[in-house]
């Protein structure tokens, strides 16, 4: 099983495709991410948890 389609290929087996959508939602995702954690720890630090 890929991770990745290229458009090239004839696939069924993968997760994503390569195309503007997907690599605009897996950044988005990424980026929210991130955003969580960092503000997780600045609450921690805050509140003196950590």
């Amino acid at each position: 099983m890929k991770l990745v389609k290229d458009p090239e290929n004839e696939r069924r087996d993968y997760i994503f495709q390569k195309n503007t959508k997907t690599i605009f939602g897996a950044r988005f995702i990424t980026a929210a991410l991130i955003f969580l954690i960092i503000t997780v720890i600045a609450t921690g630090i805050y509140f003196e948890y950590f």
